[in-house]
Order: C-alpha cells, then sequence, then structure tokens
C-alpha cells in the first residue's frame, strides 16, 4: 500500500472512485501509482501536504481544491473534476501554476436531464408531501398538476439544457429558453423558443436552472427575479447552489410568491439539518444525486482517468476550462 510519505502519480479525491475499481486499473495497468484521498479537504495543510507533495494528477471530486493545496503540489500537470462543475478548484491559482484544469463533459449529461424531471413530477405531484401524510397514518389524495401544456423555461441551453429540452418534448411541454451563446439551429430543430432571462423568469411554469456558478450568476435568482415569476411556477435547480439566493427563495415559497422549488445543490454542502431549506413547506431538496447514476459515474471515471493517462505520456489535456494555463509562467 502506498503511504501518505509516498509520492503517487495520481491522486484520486473523488468520494466514488475507489481503489480496485476500473478507472483504479485503468491508471494502474498505464503503469501509473495511485492514491485515494476522499477526505483530503478536512485535513489540516501539513497533512495534505504529505499527501500532494509529488503528485502528478488529481481525479477531483467535489470538495475544494485550493490555492494551497495547488501550492502544496508542485509536479501537478494536469487536474481533471469528475463532473461539469469545477467551481470547487481555484481555476485561477491552477493557472498561474500552469495546471490545466479539465472536466468530464457530458458525462452525466443524461443523468442530470433525467433527475431534473425527477424533481419537477415530484414537485408537481406532491410526491414528497403525499408519501410523509401516508406514512403518518393520512390518506390525502392532494391534487397535482400535469407536465403536458405547461411551459418549461430553461436558463442554459448547454449540453444538459438541451437535453432537458429532448425530455419535455415528450411531455408535451413548450420550451423557452436563455442561454447568453444561445444555439439558433438546435431551437429551430427542437421547437424552443428563445428568449431573455426575465422573459423566461415571467413565461414558465416551471424553471430550470443549468448555468454554471461564477460572479455574473452568483445569486442571479434574487428576490427581485423571483418577484416575476408567476405565483404557481416552481424553480428547479440541478446547476450550482450559489445561483440562487437561498433566503430569498425560502421566503418567496413562504410568501406564496412562487409556488415552489426542488433543490439538488446548495452554497454550502452538506446541507446542515436545521437549514430552512429543508423545513419549507413546498421546496423538496434531495443530496447533490443528479449525477449520481451508475453509468454517469462510470463514464465520468473512465474519461478523468483516459485524460491523465494521456497528459502524463507526453499528450494534450481534453475538455480543459482555463486554456490559458500554457502561458503562465512556471
Amino acid at each position: 500500500m502506498t503511504t501518505a510519505a509516498e509520492s503517487v502519480d495520481v491522486l484520486i479525491t473523488t468520494a466514488f472512485l475507489t481503489a480496485g475499481d476500473e478507472v483504479d486499473t485503468m491508471l494502474r495497468d498505464a503503469g501509473l501509482t495511485t492514491k485515494h484521498a476522499p477526505h483530503l479537504a478536512d485535513l489540516p495543510l501539513p497533512e495534505r501536504q504529505a499527501v500532494l507533495t509529488g503528485v502528478r494528477a488529481v481525479i477531483a471530486g467535489t470538495q475544494p481544491f485550493t490555492s494551497a493545496d495547488l501550492a502544496c503540489a508542485e509536479d501537478l500537470q494536469i487536474l481533471v473534476r469528475t463532473g461539469v462543475g469545477y467551481d470547487s478548484v481555484d481555476v485561477s491559482a491552477a493557472t498561474e501554476c500552469g495546471v490545466p484544469v479539465c472536466v468530464t463533459a457530458g458525462a452525466n449529461r443524461q443523468a442530470v436531464a433525467e433527475h431534473v424531471f425527477a424533481l419537477m413530477l415530484g414537485a408537481a405531484r406532491r410526491v414528497p408531501e403525499n408519501i410523509s401524510n401516508l406514512a403518518a397514518g393520512s390518506w390525502q389524495q392532494l391534487t397535482g398538476r400535469e407536465l403536458r401544456g405547461a411551459t418549461l423555461g430553461i436558463l442554459g441551453l448547454g449540453s444538459i439544457g438541451k437535453a432537458v429540452a429532448r425530455i419535455a418534448q415528450g411531455f408535451g411541454m413548450s420550451v423557452i429558453a436563455y442561454d447568453p451563446f444561445f444555439d439558433e439551429a438546435f431551437a429551430a430543430e427542437h421547437g424552443v423558443t428563445r428568449a431573455d432571462l426575465d422573459g423566461v423568469l415571467a413565461q414558465a411554469d416551471f424553471v430550470t436552472l443549468h448555468l454554471f456558478l461564477d460572479e455574473s450568476t452568483r445569486n442571479l435568482i434574487d428576490a427581485a427575479r423571483l418577484s416575476t415569476m408567476k405565483r404557481d411556477s416552481i424553480l428547479i435547480n440541478t446547476a450550482r447552489g450559489g445561483i440562487v439566493d437561498e433566503a430569498a427563495l425560502v421566503e418567496a415559497v413562504r410568501g406564496g410568491i412562487i409556488g415552489g422549488a426542488a433543490l439538488d445543490v446548495f452554497a454550502e454542502e452538506p446541507l446542515s439539518a436545521d437549514n430552512p431549506l429543508l423545513h419549507t413547506p413546498g421546496i423538496l431538496a434531495t443530496t447533490h444525486v443528479a449525477g449520481a447514476t451508475r453509468e454517469a459515474r462510470g463514464e465520468s471515471g473512465r474519461m478523468a482517468a483516459e485524460n491523465v493517462i494521456a497528459v502524463l505520456a507526453g499528450g494534450q489535456p481534453a475538455f480543459v476550462v482555463n486554456p490559458e494555463y500554457g502561458s503562465a509562467a512556471v
């Protein structure tokens, strides 16, 4: 077994990847040494430094990978996130260190899109409320609503947003979308109507978020924007928690400004048990599992391993989110 004091080629912090699995085998068959450290971010800095010293590649999960971590990993040549979100990585610091930050684009597209509809149906048909009532001995036949004929608003018509739009067609929904880089060809082919952000919020019965989190989208859905939505509309977020002002959302649902919300992501994770999002009727919450299918996790792990193997063999990284890393002085 490799110890923390020994240098390794590939450090794996993704919690669902384990020693001896397919990804570990792929890396070892390529002649690389591996170490799994899913709780790296919880260690004191001196212990993190001991783990990161000599590491040439990181396959990272959702826990933070900071500038301090990058400073410890002086030999790092690539960092791959097993997913498409990379806000947990200090990308600016990585760029300054000349390290490409990569994602596994497309691996969880279908998984996330399907979970959007799991949340949408759960909220529309009041499934969690029905289940809890029945378990408590109360036989209430709650009135829900159908998706057919409803307008779905998509904020972010990228890879996942497009998958959501395709599924929506099967339910007979009308789809409107906002994206700063709107794909006119896709929209024309799939009957998606273009609107600006405020137009989507005002017209949609269901709004689903598929935007990256950065300073331009942080708290994008705030009290002012929530107030422009339909009073019976439902907000769905499987993107990043920081896009929504969570305190404003709680107030909007409690005050009847919107009909409800269904969330898989939160500003701080894990969510504390006393968080009002968990105790507000009309808000449904899951534990950041939209991309957590066997299929999606398997594909993201394989993509990450292939990228690492290629780069450590002298090749070029794929799905790089900071292409300017190559111009950094190292």
